[in-house]
């Protein structure tokens, strides 16, 4: 195949779009920014509000399906209704996740493997599921998994987080090695903290500026610089990246 230019707007107009975790945060960041850049976005979430999220984003162009990443039938149903409302799946952008935190020597069995279940094995699930897809359709594609600086770095009482986290890096290397021959690329993005409400939240006070101390750039990140990665790695003009981990963290692992 030879190279035969890229669109330097870095448009995805057309492709469609399953984001998880997509009613909030990063998720819905991306959703937002997909949709400006002339996608087509299924919005996939836990929230009963989901539908009405996707419809206030986009209410020709996106659609919000309720769905539990942890539970087959829950992904099934909804993967369905993205191919018989959209015709197709061109990205997987997988957010859903959740942070229970303890340290090590206390945390319990249930923040565990609800942190494995649906971080790294819900992750996995819509990678297989829709990988499948883009297989069949035989048009290539782009999944884009999040990760986080926890895979790379120790961090207190994130122990359950950073083994999933790690997970999904080592999962995404072999997704990418074993679908680089249907043209389908997989990546990660590895973000420090990210001002969602969520994050705003968790890294209140002395905690937050203590850790923004020990970020080069000196702040935490937004959304939407998160968002900018996912497009990044979903346009034509990055198909030769394939495998990676970009990691958005103002360089707090560099140190």
């Amino acid at each position: 195949m030879s190279f035969q230019g890229y669109d330097k707007n870095f448009n995805i107009t057309d492709q469609v779009a399953i984001v998880t975790g997509g009613a909030s945060g990063i998720g819905k960041a991306v959703a937002e920014l997909y949709l400006e850049k002339g996608a087509k976005v299924a919005v996939f979430d836990l929230k009963d509000d989901v539908k009405d999220v996707a419809k206030e984003l986009s209410a020709e162009n996106a659609i919000g399906v309720q769905c539990d990443v942890t539970n087959n039938e829950s992904m099934d149903r909804a993967i369905q209704t993205v191919r018989e409302y959209f015709g197709k799946i061109d990205i997987l952008v997988n957010c859903a996740g959740i942070a229970l935190l303890d340290d090590a020597e206390n945390i319990s069995d249930t923040y565990w493997q609800k942190t494995i279940d649906l971080n790294l094995t819900g992750s996995f699930k819509m990678c297989q599921k829709v990988g499948s897809i883009m297989i069949e359709q035989g048009n290539g594609g782009n999944i884009i998994n999040l990760a986080s600086q926890a895979a790379l770095i120790a961090l207190d009482n994130h122990v359950a987080y950073a083994a999933s986290k790690a997970g999904i890096l080592g999962m995404t290397k072999v997704l990418a090695y074993e679908w680089a021959q249907f043209d389908i690329k997989v990546n990660a993005i590895s973000p420090t903290v990210i001002l969602t409400e969520l994050g705003k939240k968790a890294w209140a006070g002395e905690k937050g500026e203590k850790a923004k101390r020990e970020i080069p750039l000196g702040r935490f990140g937004y959304p939407e610089e998160v968002a900018a990665i996912a497009l990044f790695l979903a346009c034509d003009a990055t198909n030769f990246i394939t495998g990676e981990n970009i990691v958005v963290d103002g360089g707090n692992t560099i140190k």
